[in-house]
């Protein structure tokens, strides 16, 4: 477990240079993909693909049929599942298989991907090789689950601590909407940029991109899963290139984009949970310059994200209509119109199906699972609330959620133990941009590993 920024993807690639060993890397976000291979050719190494949706048949039928001679293979868990892709990596010699972001293998962590779930049994297909699953934010709990579905007998367990000391925490309590707002515009024209803003309402981030363009000099986007692909692209590639000040997003932003300097992250509504909360702040400072996270807390805006979560749920009527229809309808299209199920709920609802099947009330007996995982999603929900009211360190507190025990004390820290706003005023971004070499991102990890940055668990 690797904290954000600090060089997952050397873990797998140098490995594979040493080893002279040919990779599969499951990965959850097509951007995601995307970045990575492009990372990687721009380093100088040509043998690399994604196979996703941005490959045209005849170039995905090239690819499958040559797929022996690339050294790093990139794959989303879906398309994994697919038989003309189990068959051409049966000609390859995958000997590492790599899971980033494995924290989506775990029912109980924020991002649960049904598909990945089936990762374990694709390993053993490919001859159980050597498995490397990456997380920046997973707790005891989760780390577990992700062994357990990965058929990972006694694992060494590299944990690293959650805390990005470089990124100072602040929390702003308003009294209006009105008045978060106002704030946001405040901080959009002062605090250092780059910057990316998140919120939990993709038309709010529309209309509030358009506003602040107009009535700011910040060059500012929004940036949702409601926009065309190639318009979302197009966005990401200007913000890396630094023609775009802020970046105004939902969750859907973030995961693939390795820009090192990105200075500022706001948020605008309370995050689901501290796992999401430390993804996203931790897309800050990458190049260790001092950075800032602040979030803008309304009283009641849990009421907001759990609301949200509520969406997330089944009722009992669809959990039933899809118990009759699953073995005869000709697929998750058809299951959506029928019953009304949205696809992250469809995709659960199959998961149980595949995994609770000795159950004489079998709706019954999943909603009730489903419940439990709103109650766990709920106190997730609690532990932001606790962070944006507590009147003690917020750093210790993200760590604590974290199952880690050392005390934390540094400069920069946070509101509640004093930090100077005013040091964060001003760009710091192009013109002081440093790059990170992958000789850096070494040195660091060992540099971390001599100072007990790391624990390491048989």
């Amino acid at each position: 477990m690797l904290p954000t920024g600090s060089g997952k993807s050397l873990c797998y690639q140098l490995p594979s240079y040493i080893l002279h060993a040919q990779v599969l890397i499951v990965s959850p976000l097509l951007s995601l993909m995307q970045d990575q291979v492009e990372q990687i050719k721009i380093r100088g190494e040509k043998k690399v693909i994604a196979l996703n949706s941005f490959l045209s048949f005849k170039e995905k039928k090239q690819a499958l049929k040559n797929l022996q001679h690339y050294k790093f293979i990139f794959i989303s868990p879906e398309m994994l599942n697919l038989a003309e892709i189990s068959e051409a990596l049966s000609s390859c010699s995958i000997r590492l298989f790599v899971v980033d972001e494995a924290h989506c293998i775990s029912q109980w962590g924020p991002d649960f991907r049904p598909d990945y779930l089936q990762l374990g049994a694709i390993k053993e297909k490919l001859g159980s090789p050597v498995t490397l699953a990456l997380t920046a934010t997973a707790t005891v709990k989760i780390r577990a689950d992700i062994c357990q579905s990965l058929k990972m007998a006694s694992p060494d367990e590299w944990v690293y601590s959650v805390n990005r000391p470089n990124i100072a925490l602040k929390v702003e309590q308003l009294s209006s909407f009105q008045e978060k707002i106002h704030t946001l515009k405040q901080f959009i024209e002062t605090l250092s940029s780059p910057g990316i803003v998140y919120f939990s309402s993709k038309k709010l981030a529309d209309e509030l991109a358009e506003e602040m363009n107009q009535t700011t000099a910040k060059k500012i986007s929004s940036y949702h899963a409601g926009l065309e692909q190639d318009q979302r692209i197009l966005i990401q590639q200007q913000f890396l290139t630094d023609q775009l000040d802020w970046i105004f997003a939902t969750s859907a932003f973030g995961m693939g984009v390795n820009k090192e300097n990105i200075r500022t992250i706001i948020h605008f509504h309370l995050p689901s949970s501290m796992e999401a909360f430390v993804q996203e702040i931790g897309r800050a400072g990458r190049d260790g310059e001092k950075s800032l996270s602040i979030l803008l807390y309304l009283s009641k805006d849990e009421q907001i994200t759990t609301n949200l979560l509520e969406l997330e749920r089944p009722s009992l009527r669809q959990i039933s209509e899809f118990e009759k229809i699953k073995h005869t309808a000709s697929g998750l299209k058809e299951i959506e119109e029928k019953t009304g199920l949205s696809e992250v709920q469809n995709r659960v609802l199959h998961y149980y199906a595949k995994i609770e099947t000795n159950h004489s009330n079998w709706a019954g007996h999943v909603n009730q699972l489903i419940l439990k995982r709103m109650v766990e999603k709920k106190r997730k929900i609690d532990q932001m609330v606790t962070y944006v009211t507590t009147d003690n360190c917020r750093r210790q507190l993200i760590v604590r959620c974290f199952d880690e025990t050392n005390s934390i004390i540094q400069p920069f820290c946070c509101d509640q133990c004093g930090f100077p706003l005013e040091s964060y005023i001003g760009s710091l971004g192009s013109e002081q941009r440093k790059v990170i070499t992958w000789q850096n991102r070494l040195a660091s990890i060992f540099k971390e590993n001599e100072n007990d940055g790391w624990t390491k668990d048989y």
